[in-house]
């Protein structure tokens, strides 16, 4: 039991004989003594109670930040031990899991139904033999409800958050309003009235599907053991890294694609400008401006830039001090707070003079300027008929995606970046 727990109850009973002792008009000698010694240790219980609540107070907040992280420690440290190896050969061979695995692909059938083997998106990750221990906290985890992207996506980089849906749709409210502010004209006039407050809705729906195809051997499967989980976990985080970051910014909204920025960038209001000029930090430099007067930036440093790679060349050709040898691009890449180079992420540079795009992003209020929405886990179904002359294994990894951006004053994108 607590110590305040106990005082509080020795209170309790003080003040229960003490109200019985007060009830007697004619007290003894005896009783008259008894109050004062029940009165002096209920004041020195009282100051005990007092001083253990803080105490407790202390250890309570303590145990509330250990059970708030406790969950995702331990989910972080299940994950460590499932083996994309047992997938495989479950597939293949009819082999029953075991361990880890089994209790993850049971946990996963149980919240939703899957044709083939449901397999965790943290089970994509390259593991170089990290571990999760003594509390260490995982750095790619940064809200209980936000999910990883994969280490070297362009679309992690340039500050998109992934959310992880179970279940139907999901809408971020975002405001379209603003609030009313004035002084009233005189002692007796009144303030400006009041303005409606309106949001418009940005849904990640479960309209598109990724699939992703891999084939293996007879041969791998016998060979390479234990090697074919990190060979499987490094092919299927290529294809789909390379998948989303297309889809986040190149996707056009047909064909079973999202929306990436570019399309829809004149439905959501992103800023678009024409720089139809040769790359360098000028016309960057006004496109923070606006990021700055439309409150979304505080300074360049909050600023994140993709480019082509061609147009960096083109920026670290160009000598803008001639002196010092400082170039348009070191100007640039010293100012923003990064800036990521990428020729899967954007068009490759068209017309005469070549001109590509680029992309502008700002995280405000920590809110991040783009989301990409996955539903439950990665379904992994095995083809049983494709291959079975070779008797190799065909497997398919389905994903459910879509993005949506949060407010498009904190994306804009340039057009004609010679």
């Amino acid at each position: 039991m607590l110590t305040s727990k106990k005082l509080e109850l020795r209170r309790s009973e003080i003040r229960q004989t003490l109200a019985e002792l007060a009830a007697n008009d004619n007290p003894t000698t005896d009783e008259t003594r008894k109050m004062g010694e029940l009165d002096a240790e209920y004041h020195t219980a009282e100051t005990r109670y007092r001083a253990a609540i803080i105490s407790e107070d202390e250890e309570r907040r303590d145990a509330g930040t250990e059970l708030e992280t406790r969950s995702d420690r331990e989910w972080a440290e299940v994950m460590t031990g499932f083996e994309m190896r047992q997938v495989a050969l479950a597939l293949d061979e009819g082999q029953s899991l075991e361990g880890q695995t089994q209790e993850i692909v049971t946990e996963l059938r149980n919240r939703g139904g899957y044709r083939g083997v449901p397999v965790p998106w943290e089970a994509l990750e390259i593991r170089a033999g990290e571990t999760v221990a003594a509390g260490t906290p995982n750095p790619m985890r940064t809200a209980p409800i936000i999910e990883r992207l994969f280490a070297g996506s362009v679309a992690a980089r340039m500050g998109g958050q992934m959310v992880n849906v179970g279940v139907g749709e999901m809408e971020y409210p975002v405001t379209t309003s603003a609030v009313t502010a004035g002084w009233a004209n005189g002692e007796t006039g009144n303030v400006p009235g009041p303005a409606a407050y309106a949001t418009v809705d940005r849904p990640l729906k479960p309209d598109h599907n990724l699939g992703v195809q891999m084939r293996i051997t007879r041969k791998t499967l016998k060979q390479s053991g234990a090697g074919l989980e990190q060979a499987v976990r490094r092919d299927m985080n290529g294809a789909i890294e390379e998948a989303l970051d297309k889809a986040v910014f190149l996707g056009s909204g047909s064909a079973g694609e999202p929306t990436g920025l570019f399309a829809g960038a004149s439905a959501w209001g992103i800023s678009e400008v024409a720089v139809d000029a040769a790359a360098s930090w000028a016309a960057f430099r006004s496109e923070v401006v606006g990021f700055i007067t439309g409150n979304a930036a505080t300074g360049p440093a909050d600023v994140r830039a993709l480019i082509r790679p061609e147009v960096w060349d083109a920026m670290d050709a160009a000598i803008w001090d001639a002196g010092s040898g400082i170039t348009e691009w070191d100007r640039m890449a010293d100012a923003l707070g990064a800036v990521m180079l990428s020729h899967l992420s954007l068009e490759a540079p068209t017309g005469s003079p070549a001109a590509s795009k680029a992309v502008l992003t700002t995280t405000a209020g920590g809110v991040a300027p783009f989301f990409v929405g996955t539903w439950g886990a990665i379904d992994l179904i095995r083809d049983p008929f494709s291959d079975a002359q070779s008797g190799a294994l065909r497997l398919t990894a389905l994903a459910t995606m879509d993005v949506t951006v949060s407010r498009a004053v904190q994306t804009r994108i340039l057009t004609g970046v010679e």
